[in-house]
């Protein structure tokens, strides 16, 4: 057992610090899978025992399942030693008969609490949201807040326009005061599409994204014009997904998901290409995936999800293996690694 802390990165204008390594809480919503109660509180416990300090949820996850089942175990321990993030934008609804409604996201968890999903971006809403997600994690407050999924994979393009409208005349003020306010130390958005990601940082001002793809081994979109943005107005990224939803790590690739759908036969090759140049260096695919979107010096944390201890204590020895510059160096040489990642600046 250790009581060390994994190294830092601060964000934000209230100095907010947040472990390097992050533990992602989607699995404890059971997804993709049900996970069962006690397998989800030792794999939070040991996170916490690894180092690991700072853990985001949403009211999304399992449908408020794992917010109580993140705030059981956080309880435990003094509320200044972890930062903890929740999300904005959806209200649960009681559904005795367990016929539940929601955007596209609501459909990937097995086994959901009885609760509908009710988008709401309005300032009482997102008041209503951050009261209701502080009663299931038990807590009295909350670190970061993001603005959840206003995302033009859950919406059509007219109810898209109009809940990012009514978001940020509306909710964004909130969040605001409460930032302003210091019951939040930092905003940001949670967000799986650049475009709407870019249009966010131009219109707000934001401590960070919260975004899931676009930097990992096999795309990295956002290093051609987002993440430059993002340094420029120092805006930090808390980045999700950096194993494609499963796929950079998977022993069966053919049958695994790539940023949560099937893989064309150009990505696993391009799969296999990076598989082959990291074992000649002798680098696991998680070690490799799991640091390599730090090298970008907008990056400040790796949000992967974790469902059981094992993964846990691999997330976190992956991240600590040392992994030779050469290997990525020798991914852009061979056009896995975009050029607009400048990997002579790496720390």
């Amino acid at each position: 057992m250790s009581d060390s802390v994994l190294p830092t990165a601060t964000i934000g204008r209230h100095g907010l610090e947040i472990t390097k390594l992050a533990f992602g809480c989607v699995p404890l919503g059971n997804y993709p899978e049900p996970l069962g109660e006690e397998e989800a509180q030792a794999t939070v416990k040991r996170a916490h025992e690894l180092g690991i300090r700072y853990f985001d949820v949403a009211p999304l996850y399992g449908h408020g399942l794992a917010e109580h089942r993140l705030g059981a175990v956080l309880r435990g321990y003094e509320r200044e030693g972890f930062t903890v993030s929740t999300k904005v934008g959806r209200l649960l609804k009681a559904a005795p008969d367990r016929a539940l409604k929601g955007d596209p996201s609501a459909g990937i968890f097995a086994d959901p609490l009885p609760f509908s999903l009710v988008n709401d971006y309005s300032h009482d809403g997102i008041m209503r949201s951050v009261e209701d997600s502080l009663q299931r994690l038990g807590l009295a407050s909350l670190d970061i807040l993001h603005i959840h999924n206003i995302d033009p994979a859950n919406h059509a393009a007219d109810a898209l326009e109009e809940l990012f409208r009514k978001c940020m005349s509306e909710g964004y003020r909130a969040l605001e005061r409460l930032r302003d306010e210091g019951v939040v130390k930092a905003l940001g958005v949670g967000n799986n599409s650049l475009e709407m990601c870019a249009r966010f940082a131009r219109e707000g001002d934001f401590d960070c994204f919260m975004m899931a793809g676009h930097l990992h081994l096999l795309d990295q979109a956002a290093a051609e014009c987002f993440l430059p943005e993002c340094e420029r107005r120092g805006i930090k990224i808390l980045l999700g997904s950096p194993f494609a939803s499963g796929l950079l790590v998977s022993k069966n690739p053919q049958d695994a998901r790539y940023m949560y759908g099937k893989p064309s036969r150009e990505v696993l090759q391009r799969l296999e290409r990076v598989r082959n140049i990291c074992a000649a260096h002798g680098v696991s695919m998680t070690a490799a995936a799991i640091q390599f979107p730090l090298l970008h010096p907008a990056v400040a944390t790796i949000v992967p999800g974790m469902r059981s201890v094992a993964e846990v204590e691999d997330c976190v020895a992956s991240f600590n293996a040392p992994v030779p510059l050469a290997l990525y160096q020798e991914l852009q040489d061979e056009g896995i690694i975009t050029p607009a990642l400048s990997l002579g600046e790496a720390a």
